[in-house]
């Protein structure tokens, strides 16, 4: 284990979203966290992400399994939905910077532009960037726009404790949806920095996204928070690992087989104290963990690989 540095001003955090019970991926992504911010003297905080999907009684599920594996934090939880304000003076920030312009393309719009010979796979292409207001009036009369971010950059830079540097594209992307929802991508950065949020660890779906959320972290005047990404846990077809796939709850496994198979795969004793005292980064596993329910009967016939 690292040499702690002693208490530090920062926080690690885990943010869920609240469409279900967490499963043993998740479990295992929160576990690192803690993790990760506790080795480092820093605080660990929660955060719900109910912005988008909440299913009732899931974010109570959620909460009770996090402390049954012995996870603590040190605020109450914060929930996205009672931060409305906060983002949009956020957005009214860059509003004033020239930074927001309204976009009216469909999913279909997208898709068939970035389909189009030489456009760049995924990136939006710029399409409302440049509506004269003639036309902006027009396109508002027939359907409510989204608000995009003008970047001014193609790509842009970070520095990941399990990936190194990074360097990955930046295009328009959207910061308030054509429903009047706060886009993840600017939510996340808001909250990161007003909690204090120096160290994201989250898993590493989420990676090709921090670049765009650094370089509007920087256009916000907000420091850029060091990154950790995490390999998924993945069911046996090598597909992210969902209810669907059966016993992979902590009420489906048990407290004790979840946090044995969760400690086993990170190659870590099974109780936070000890691990904690082990724990070191460069040691992490660098693959997806494979969970595989296991031939028998039962809810606690899981087993992993690595």
């Amino acid at each position: 284990m690292p040499d702690l540095p002693g208490l530090h001003s920062g926080a690690g955090r885990f943010a869920p979203s609240p469409s279900g019970e967490l499963h043993l991926g998740n479990l295992r992504t929160a576990i690192l966290a803690w993790l990760f911010a506790r080795s480092t003297g820093r605080r660990f905080l929660l955060r719900i992400e109910d912005l988008d999907r909440a299913r009732a009684g899931a974010e109570a599920e959620q909460l009770r399994d996090l402390a049954l594996i012995g996870l603590d934090w040190d605020e109450a939880p914060i929930r996205q939905s009672d931060r409305v304000a906060r983002y949009r003076e956020a957005l009214d920030r860059l509003r004033g910077q020239g930074r927001l312009y309204e976009c009216f393309c469909t999913r279909r719009d997208i898709a068939e532009a970035a389909s189009a010979p030489h456009q760049a796979p995924g990136r939006y292409p710029g399409t409302c960037r440049s509506l004269s207001e003639t036309e902006r009036a027009r396109k508002r009369s027939e359907r409510p726009a989204a608000w995009r971010l003008r970047s001014d950059v193609a790509e842009f830079r970070i520095h990941d404790r399990q990936h190194g540097e990074f360097r990955g594209p930046v295009d328009d992307f959207v910061l308030l949806r054509n429903d009047g929802v706060t886009a993840y991508n600017l939510a996340v950065v808001v909250d990161d920095a007003l909690q204090g949020v120096d160290q994201v660890v989250r898993g590493d779906d989420l990676l090709a996204a921090a670049p765009g959320q650094a370089y509007l972290a920087s256009l916000l005047g907000y420091p850029v928070p060091g990154y950790a990404h995490v390999p998924l846990a993945l069911n046996p077809a090598g597909q992210r690992l969902a209810k669907r796939d059966g016993a992979v709850t902590l009420a489906d496994v048990g407290r004790d087989a979840a946090l044995g198979l969760i400690f086993g795969s990170l190659g870590l004793p099974p109780a936070l104290p000890a691990a904690l005292a082990e724990f070191d980064p460069a040691r992490l596993p660098r693959e997806a963990w494979l969970v595989r329910p296991a031939p028998g009967h039962g809810t606690n016939n899981v087993g992993a690989g690595r």
